[in-house]
């Protein structure tokens, strides 16, 4: 109860760390889901315009290297799933942002 004697309702907490609630998903209607997609800012229709350039991106092989990093980068990078994904992300950009023009 507040000092002004209302109440106020617990909100329930929402996962911050990106992974998604599958249970609370399952429980939800395709009426729900649907509102939810219109509701969010994010996504976007494609049109045929879109579909004119769009190219298919193929993932490329990965090969499997041993590689020495400090401990404090490793824990940080690991802190969250997909660690290494998002480390051969940042060496991508890295090499692209130095390629020869």
């Amino acid at each position: 109860m507040r000092a002004n004697g209302t109440t106020t309702t617990k909100k329930r907490s929402t996962k911050r760390n990106g992974a998604t609630d599958w249970s609370r998903l399952g429980r939800r209607t395709p009426a729900q889901i649907r509102k939810g997609i219109g509701a969010d800012s994010a996504p976007h229709a494609t049109d045929a315009q879109f579909w004119k350039t769009a190219k298919v991106v193929l993932p490329t092989a990965k090969e499997i290297v041993t590689m020495r990093l400090d401990a404090d980068l490793l824990r940080w990078f690991r802190r969250e799933r997909g660690y290494q994904t998002r480390i051969n992300a940042i060496l991508h950009a890295y090499m692209e942002a130095h390629e020869s023009t």
